[in-house]
């Protein structure tokens, strides 16, 4: 399997994240984690799963992520499995985070996420976090689950 995690990240989370969910992915094939960059475009050639990821920041995804979405196309996604995680604060009043509004803009291109989207949480809601204490391996079972789920979908998926 390849996959491609696509990630933004403001103070070293999202990226810890990323990289966690593409170091359990190469167990099974070919994983990179790659910091989104509006600038250059992605190629999806050869690409099984594509996995973004990005901070919440004002109960959104980050400039980048949003650009990255909104520049591409339908056909570049048609055939990839798709998923989305974000990194915020755990909080009573959490109303939205980043991942579920990727995942819904993702499925207004017609995109399916396989999975629901997953939130790795930090500490405090200062910025910087830091993560709590068990999200990477949280992080790497997602991602062991992620493969679980592309294999059994990869017959419907080669039709």
């Amino acid at each position: 399997m390849n996959t491609l995690v696509d990630y933004d990240s403001q103070f070293g989370n999202t990226e810890h994240i990323a990289q966690a969910i593409a170091g359990t992915l190469r167990s099974f094939g070919q994983a990179q984690a790659v910091r989104v960059d509006p600038a250059h475009s992605v190629s999806f050639q050869g690409v099984d799963l594509l996995i973004q990821g990005c901070p919440t920041q004002g109960f959104r995804p980050t400039p980048a992520i949003q650009s990255f979405l909104g520049n591409v196309s339908y056909q570049s996604l048609s055939g990839l499995a798709v998923a989305c995680f974000d990194t915020r604060f755990r909080g009573r009043l959490w109303k939205s985070s980043a991942a579920p509004r990727m995942a819904r803009q993702l499925r207004t291109m017609g995109v399916e996420p396989i999975v629901p989207p997953e939130s790795f949480f930090v500490k405090t809601m200062k910025k910087e976090g830091p993560l709590l204490a068990g999200e990477v391996e949280r992080a790497a079972t997602w991602a062991k689950m992620l493969f679980n789920k592309v294999e059994a979908l990869r017959p419907a998926m080669q039709r």
